[in-house]
């Protein structure tokens, strides 16, 4: 069924095939039709950041910006989704267009830059969903804020979401806001995590709950780099990394339609990439901090590889736009078959 609606939203502008997807998800779960567009998993309990996961798969942010499909998205059966990334105010981002299908490898190129309703609009979606499991909610800075003051927008975004969130991701890795992913570099890093993790903790306080705070970072780190992210984050109270983001290579989709786009590169040309970061952050981690495995799973078996190389959770994102709703069960039994098979 899916390979017949993908074949009429492909022949559509891809950011207008995007939100037709959603709107038609949140149809189908309306009319209690949700279960039929995929079978849901059995459950896989999975425990990582002190949370309870029904399964390890999740949806990674980017797909539901601003909490506005969370019960439609929950029916296709994964075990945590994240919402994101949201901001303090709302801003349109770059300028259409903006997203870009590359069918022959299963990719994406897109540079959104952050479009969201705001903070406060996501949070307005989030307290109207029915949907009781994980939601994580991705945080970043206005376009217009300078590094400088980058830490205000950031921990203005965790006051907000704080009592909502299971967990808050921190998002300095996205290629498409101009100079965020310099907040990578180990200074920026050690005072926008401290200040993060101290104001965690007046916040746990004042709610009487303590809430996992995540980092996403970038494939397109060096290994300096991710020895100093890795010091900073061995002394830090965060409680996971993402491993990764999109990439800003081109060298796997040379001479492709759509290549010389800027912005973001997701689906199968990054999964090496993030694989071997995600392999990488384990080995200089150790088993300390849960990390969750991103960045072009498009098979159970890449669901897999993730967990071979380091993860505890994964999530899926492009891949849904090429194999549709069954992949998250796909995920679920090729992870319960690989588990279940360890000593």
């Amino acid at each position: 069924m899916y390979s017949i609606a993908r074949n009429l939203l492909f022949r559509l502008d891809a950011e207008r095939a995007h939100g037709l997807a959603l709107r038609a998800l949140d149809v189908a779960a309306a009319s209690g039709l949700g279960g039929l567009l995929a079978r849901r998993p059995a459950a896989l309990p999975t425990r990582a950041f002190g949370i309870e996961f029904t399964n390890p798969v999740g949806l990674a942010a980017g797909l539901d910006k601003n909490a506005e499909h969370v019960d439609a998205l929950a029916a296709l059966g994964f075990g945590f989704i994240e919402v994101g990334t949201t901001t303090p105010r709302a801003q349109p981002g770059n300028p259409r267009p903006r997203l870009f299908r590359l069918p022959e490898h299963a990719a994406i190129i897109n540079r959104l830059g952050f479009n969201n309703a705001g903070v406060d609009a996501l949070l307005a979606n989030a307290e109207r969903t029915r949907w009781s499991g994980v939601l994580g909610i991705n945080i970043g800075k206005n376009k217009d804020t300078p590094n400088e003051r980058a830490v205000d927008d950031y921990l203005f975004c965790l006051e907000r979401v704080y009592a909502r969130a299971g967990y808050v991701t921190v998002n300095i890795s996205s290629p498409n806001t101009q100079g965020l992913r310099d907040l990578q570099g180990e200074d920026a890093l050690r005072r926008l995590l401290g200040e993060l993790c101290d104001a965690r903790e007046r916040l746990a306080g004042r709610h009487g709950a303590r809430k996992p705070i995540l980092l996403k970072i970038a494939p397109d780190l060096d290994d300096s780099e991710l020895d100093a992210i890795a010091e900073v984050l061995a002394a830090s109270a965060i409680d996971g990394l993402i491993c990764t983001n999109t990439t800003i290579e081109r060298a796997a989709i040379a001479g492709a339609r759509h290549a010389d786009e800027s912005g973001g590169l997701s689906g199968r040309p990054v999964f090496a990439k993030s694989t071997n970061v995600l392999a990488g952050m384990r080995r200089r981690l150790g088993t300390r901090l849960p990390l969750v495995g991103v960045g072009g799973i498009l098979g159970g078996n890449d669901a897999a590889a993730k967990i071979d190389a380091g993860a505890n959770l994964v999530q899926v994102y492009t891949g849904l736009v090429y194999r549709g709703p069954g992949l998250v069960a796909e995920c679920v039994t090729a992870l319960r078959a690989q588990l279940g098979a360890r000593p």
